[in-house]
Order: C-alpha cells, then sequence, then structure tokens
C-alpha cells in the first residue's frame, strides 16, 4: 500500500479586495503519493498557482489543512522547492554554479566540498557542466530554466512544486526540458507537482492529472493517466476528450498548445 506523502484537506483560501472577499480556493482536497508526478491543470483564474503556493507554504489559507508526512505545512521550508515561471530566478551577481552551490550550501547545510559534488552532478544531468562559470545575463531563456531546475534537484527537496516553468519557452527547447525533467526524475524519483495549461504537457509529465475549474477554484476530477512518459499516444483520445470537456465546462477553450 502506497502512503500519502502530501495531503491537502478541505482547503479554502480567499482574497480580501476592495470590492469585497474573493473565494480563489474552495475545499480542495488531494493527496500526493511519495515519488508521484502530478499535474495541476486549469484555466487561469481557477487557482493553480494559489495553490501551489499554499503547498509551498507562501499563500495563507482561511481553512483546511496541508500536512507533509503527517505534519501541518504553515510556513516555506526547502522541503518543498518552487521552481516559477519567470526566467529571472538566479542571483544575476553569481555563477551558474555558485548559483547551484550557495542554495544547497544555504538550504541544506552541507560543507561546500558536498555541496560542489551535487552542483557538477545536477548540472550535467541538465547538460550544462559545461557553463559552470558562466553568468545568468549571458543564458538563453531556456538556459536559465534549466539552471533553476538544476539548483531545486540539487536541494533535494521532499516535494519540487513547478509553476508553468517552461510556458514562455518556445516549442522545441518546452519539449526539451519536458523530456530533462523526465530523466532527472526517474533518477532522482522526487515527488513532482507540477501546474500547467496545456492538455499535451500533463499527459506527457503527469502520472495523475488534477483538473481544476474555477468561480471558484476546486478539483473538478482526478485521472490516472496511463499514457504518461510518452508522445505517441494513439489511444489517448477518450481520456483527451474527458479532459477538454471539462475545462470546456471551466471556460478554457484552447488547452493543447
Amino acid at each position: 500500500m502506497t502512503l500519502d506523502q502530501l495531503s491537502v484537506e478541505n482547503l479554502t483560501v480567499r482574497f480580501r479586495l476592495a470590492a469585497g472577499e474573493l473565494t480563489v480556493l474552495d475545499r480542495v482536497a488531494l493527496s500526493v503519493a511519495e515519488g508521484e508526478r502530478l499535474m495541476l491543470l486549469g484555466p487561469s483564474g481557477c487557482g493553480k498557482s494559489t495553490l501551489l503556493k499554499a503547498i509551498a507554504g507562501f499563500q495563507p489559507t482561511d481553512s483546511g489543512a496541508i500536512r507533509l508526512d503527517g505534519r501541518t505545512v504553515s510556513e516555506p521550508s526547502p522541503e518543498r522547492f518552487v521552481v516559477f515561471q519567470e526566467f529571472d530566478q538566479l542571483f544575476p551577481w553569481k555563477t551558474v554554479r555558485a548559483n547551484v552551490v550557495d542554495a544547497v550550501r544555504l538550504t541544506r547545510k552541507l560543507p561546500r566540498a558536498e555541496a560542489e559534488r551535487r552542483a557538477a552532478s545536477v548540472l550535467s544531468m541538465v547538460g550544462l557542466d559545461a557553463y559552470g562559470d558562466f553568468y545568468p545575463h549571458t543564458l538563453s531563456g531556456g538556459m536559465k530554466q534549466r539552471v533553476a531546475i538544476a539548483r531545486a534537484w540539487a536541494i533535494e527537496p521532499a516535494i519540487l512544486l513547478m509553476d508553468e516553468p517552461f510556458a514562455a519557452l518556445d516549442a522545441m527547447t518546452r519539449a526539451a526540458l519536458q523530456q530533462e525533467t523526465v530523466n532527472i526524475w526517474q533518477r532522482a524519483r522526487r515527488t513532482l507537482i507540477f501546474v500547467t495549461h496545456s492538455i499535451e504537457e500533463a499527459m506527457f509529465l503527469g502520472q495523475r492529472i488534477a483538473v481544476m475549474g474555477r468561480n471558484p477554484g476546486r478539483i473538478l476530477e482526478i485521472f490516472d493517466n496511463p499514457y504518461v512518459d510518452t508522445r505517441d499516444q494513439p489511444d489517448a483520445a477518450g481520456l483527451r476528450q474527458r479532459i477538454r470537456e471539462l475545462l470546456g465546462s471551466s471556460g478554457m477553450q484552447e488547452a493543447t498548445a
């Protein structure tokens, strides 16, 4: 029997605005097993990023609970590390290697030699071992995201949270980074929760796919995905169509890009 590593229990988040109170998440409930890859798929405004920030400990909640290995999540921790969509997540005054090494030393309190070993390993995983002495401003957007992903894996969080990290990239770079994410996961087997607008991305990366609706944000349905890790999915039309129907009911017209 697989035990749940993370549980989200009837989570509600409200924003207080000048015009009144807005319920962003309404009694959201889900669980994630250790080592699982779960996709959060839904239209803009359904609360995907808010849910991710709540799991990370950045977003205050109004009711419900988030538990990691039975412990209530109440503040940020290196155990739940986030990779954002923005390219400029790196310290611009540090080299690629230093961005990784210093993050590991700060969060894990490791000796420099061990931090440098981890940095070398993860930079090699993402194909950037030759760029350790480069500065972020000399890298393309895709390369910056690779460094951010490498840094996250080097820290070895219990759960890696990824908030549309490839959304702003061209199709070829996006596909390459999706594959690299799978490759790294197969080595590290860390729990991954990944936010996306794209059905195709969710189908490729997610062992399970949680489809969210909006007004207010909620989980509509969670699907097991037997087509994970493959782009050739001739038998996946039924699942893809069911997801499209759910997203269409929430006002998301195009989710396949």
